[in-house]
């Protein structure tokens, strides 16, 4: 089970829950800005570019704060490239396991960088890339796995996420980049390990390649995170190889800096206290049943216990066990801790599920704005 790395309530401790909708997102906007400003520090001593990875946190409204602080952005396709664009600022590399002939001229003419998977899709798409002015990268695995659960492992067997660093003899012609990415939410040590492993290879191609990606995983913002190790480790590489770095987390951005506040529908007992709420895992938390992990209850305190889901029809739609220092009573508020980064991102409407509105607050003034809230028609408009 993938460990939850939240550090605790911080500010939101004292947030009162009922001054949002039920279900909501709230980002601690005082909160992400203290993970942006650790980030532009790194970024400045190491001379290292980092990017928002969007697939885990794209909330466009806190753009300017990112954008702020941040190099750029990177975009999965189109959709995201175009949402980048619009709203956020810096650079902007664009990466995907295959891209769709389709769609490949409006994304090279968005991005700066287009990452390929594959010698093949460079082939394929590389003159139009380069009339579009944008870098040609290769993402490389390099078949060193040091994520703790398979699911999110990119050097799984058999992944299809990156080239095989086994498999090239010769760089691609015209390439400006190279990117790599094998970690999840993890320290310094973890990072060390990979660029061990792949320094031949990084060392053999020198002079191939203007700039290095090293992805993300890096959970830079987590308290214990050997923020100095990881400077003196990018100088290093910088120096040793001749490039340009980037990182681009995902996780880091948002860490602890958003809670998800639900409420408590019934209570019933089946060999135990069952608690339904208006939070549904496979809808507004699917990593709970993906990975699996346990998210962490704000105020979690005392002796019943009582096992949390949510009001869908899947019967694993189970957050997970928790206590209470009573049995929770219908129309209780709660709230789940560092839900900013891949959750509102992954929400869904099965089953007709209310989409969490979203909010941004800040914890140092105390002001609350209500963002956005979901109505029937963004469920309509889905189908047809």
């Amino acid at each position: 089970m993938l460990r939850t790395q939240s550090s605790g309530p911080g500010s939101f401790a004292d947030f009162d829950l009922s001054r949002v909708p039920s279900p909501c997102f709230v980002v601690d906007e005082a909160r992400l800005r203290q993970n942006l400003e650790i980030l532009r520090g790194v970024s400045a001593t190491a001379d290292t570019k980092i990017l928002l990875a969007l697939k885990a946190f794209a909330m466009w409204s806190l753009a300017p704060l990112i954008s702020e602080h941040l190099s750029g952005t990177v975009a999965s396709g189109l959709w995201e490239a175009k949402l980048a664009r619009k709203h956020f600022g810096g650079e902007l590399a664009t990466y995907a396991p295959a891209f769709k002939t389709s769609e490949f001229d409006e994304i090279a003419a968005l991005s700066d960088h287009i990452v390929f998977n594959s010698p093949a899709q460079i082939g394929r798409f590389s003159n139009r890339a380069l009339a579009a002015k944008a870098d040609i990268a290769l993402r490389i695995n390099p078949e060193h796995s040091e994520a703790e659960i398979a699911l999110y492992d990119p050097c799984a067997s058999g992944s299809r996420l990156g080239y095989p660093i086994s498999q090239i003899e010769t760089l691609p012609d015209g390439l400006t980049g190279m990117h790599l990415h094998n970690l999840c939410e993890q320290g310094l040590e973890p990072l060390k390990r990979t660029v061990e492993a792949v320094r031949p290879f990084l060392e053999a191609h020198k002079g191939g390649y203007r700039w290095l990606n090293l992805g993300g995983g890096h959970l830079v913002t987590r308290n214990d995170y050997d923020r100095g190790g990881l400077i003196e480790l990018l100088q290093e590489l910088r120096a040793d190889l001749g490039v340009d770095l980037y990182i681009e987390p995902g996780t880091a951005i948002g860490f602890d800096a958003a809670i998800l506040v639900g409420e408590v529908l019934d209570v019933t007992e089946n060999q135990g206290l069952v608690g339904i709420t208006d939070i549904s895992p496979t809808c507004h938390m699917p990593d709970v049943i993906e990975a699996p992990y346990r998210p962490a209850l704000l105020g979690e305190d005392g002796d019943v216990n009582v096992r949390l889901g949510g009001a869908s029809c899947l019967s694993g739609d189970i957050i997970g066990d928790y206590n209470f220092a009573a049995a929770p009573k219908s129309g209780q508020r709660i709230a789940f801790l560092d839900q900013a980064h891949y959750t509102m991102v992954k929400t869904t409407t099965f089953n007709g599920a209310h989409l969490p509105a979203l909010a941004i607050w800040n914890s140092e003034t105390d002001a609350l704005r209500i963002i956005k809230e979901f109505d029937y028609e963004d469920f309509e408009g889905r189908l047809s």
